[in-house]
């Protein structure tokens, strides 16, 4: 059993694409953790993979976007949200232990959805991920970490600097 000597922290994950993908696979590793649902933004985003086959193939509870009423009742120690494109309620809020957010942008700035196309449409010479404590503000809650990385505006497109945001996000998430 994982975590026998040790009390497993109850996690939920929010999001979509790649890096959800590999923090709940992070999670659902770690002896510490007990991954107990994914609730993946739906429909899955065509241009990345999808957060529903991968809970379908390792047999991992998931929920609907915004179905939070249907989650069963447990101790939530951990929720994390990544990249997720939903305004999270307050009543799940108020269920989780701690809530954070790995949100797509050097906070404060380009808070909300298509913070890299904001970035290239500004000339940014920079760019972004951070962790921060969701509120029920729009990514207004404390920051815990954040990492800058650089944005080529004359090259760069949004998949370029998206890629560098998973890559990114991943080092933040591990450090964090």
């Amino acid at each position: 059993m994982k975590g026998a000597n040790q009390t497993m922290k109850n996690v939920v994950v929010l999001g979509k694409g790649s890096l959800a993908i590999k923090i709940c696979e992070w999670f659902n590793q770690n002896q510490y953790y007990n991954l107990m649902y994914v609730i993946p933004v739906i429909p899955s985003p065509n241009w990345t993979e999808s957060l529903v086959s991968w809970c379908l193939e390792k047999n991992v509870n998931w929920i609907e976007s915004g179905h939070y009423k249907d989650l069963p009742y447990f101790k939530i120690d951990l929720a994390l949200s990544c990249f997720y494109d939903k305004i999270i309620k307050k009543e799940f809020i108020k269920r989780c232990e701690r809530i954070l957010n790995l949100h797509n942008s050097p906070l404060p700035h380009y808070r909300g959805v298509s913070p890299i196309n904001w970035a290239l449409k500004n000339n940014e010479k920079k760019h972004g991920v951070t962790i921060h404590e969701i509120t029920p503000g729009i990514d207004d809650g404390p920051i815990i970490s954040q990492l800058e990385y650089p944005i080529y505006p004359y090259f760069d497109e949004v998949r370029d600097v998206y890629g560098r945001a998973l890559q990114y996000g991943w080092t933040l998430f591990l450090q964090t």
